[in-house]
C-alpha cells in the first residue's frame, strides 16, 4: 500500500511538471534580462530564487544560463547559475529519493539492474559524465534519484559536471552584450568528450566497497 502511494506520488508530480513544461511558455534571454532590470538591485537573489524552482520541472535551464551571462557578465553569471542549478538539482534528487526510494534498484528488469549496478560502482565519475554530456537537466536529477547513487557523490560530480557547459553558455549570453569567449566553443567540446568517454568507462564497471549506506533504503 505504501508502495503504491510513492507510485501514485511520482506519477502526479511527473504530470505537474509536464503540464507546466507545456502550459508555461519559456521566457527568452532578453526577456529575463528586461525583467531583472526592472526588479531593480534585488535582481540577483530573484534570478537566483527563479532559477532554482523554475528549473526543478522540465523547463531547459538554458535560457536561464544565457541570461545570466547577459545581465550579470561572466563572473558572476557563471557564479548565480551554478549554484542555482546546484540547489534545483538537489531538489529533483531529494523529491526522486523521498517519494521514489531506489526504484531502479529494486523494481527494474533484471538487465536495467543489473546496468545501473555497474554504473553505481563508479558513482561520482557515472555524475559527472552524465553532467558533462548534457543529458537534460532536470530528468537526470530524478533519474539518479531512483538510483543507488550516494547523496557525496550526486553532489560532487554535479558541481564538476555542471560548471564547464554553465560556463561556455555564460559566455554565450555576454559575447551577446558585446562580451568575447574564444574558448567558449572548445569548452563544449572538451566537455562533452570527456563525459562521454566518463560514461564508457563507466558502464564497464568495477566492484564498490561495502560500507555503511548514508541514506537507508526507503521501504
Amino acid at each position: 500500500m505504501r508502495n503504491r502511494t510513492r507510485g501514485l506520488l511520482v506519477a502526479l508530480v511527473l504530470v505537474a511538471a509536464v503540464v507546466v513544461t507545456i502550459a508555461v511558455p519559456l521566457p527568452t534571454p532578453l526577456e529575463l534580462r528586461e525583467w531583472a532590470l526592472a526588479v531593480g538591485p534585488t535582481a540577483p537573489l530573484v534570478f537566483f530564487l527563479a532559477h532554482a524552482i523554475v528549473t526543478t520541472t522540465p523547463i531547459p535551464r538554458t535560457a536561464f544560463t544565457l541570461a545570466a551571462g547577459l545581465m550579470f557578465g561572466p563572473a558572476w553569471g557563471i557564479a548565480l547559475a551554478v549554484g542555482a542549478s546546484m540547489v534545483s538539482a538537489l531538489l529533483g534528487f531529494y523529491i526522486a529519493r523521498r517519494l521514489g526510494g531506489r526504484a531502479i534498484a529494486r523494481l527494474g528488469p533484471a538487465r536495467v539492474r543489473a546496468l545501473e549496478e555497474r554504473l553505481c560502482e563508479r558513482e561520482l565519475l557515472t555524475v559527472t559524465s552524465s553532467r558533462l554530456v548534457g543529458i537534460p537537466f532536470a530528468p537526470l536529477n530524478y533519474t539518479l534519484g531512483v538510483t543507488s547513487v550516494r547523496w557525496p557523490a550526486y553532489l560532487v560530480g554535479t558541481l564538476i559536471g555542471l560548471v564547464p557547459g554553465t560556463a561556455a553558455v555564460v559566455f554565450l549570453g555576454d559575447v551577446v552584450t558585446g562580451g568575447s569567449s574564444t574558448s567558449m566553443l572548445l569548452m563544449f567540446a572538451l566537455s562533452g568528450t570527456l563525459g562521454l568517454i566518463g560514461i564508457l568507462v563507466s558502464s564497464r564497471g568495477r566492484r564498490r566497497r561495502n560500507g555503511p549506506d548514508d541514506e537507508a533504503a526507503a521501504a
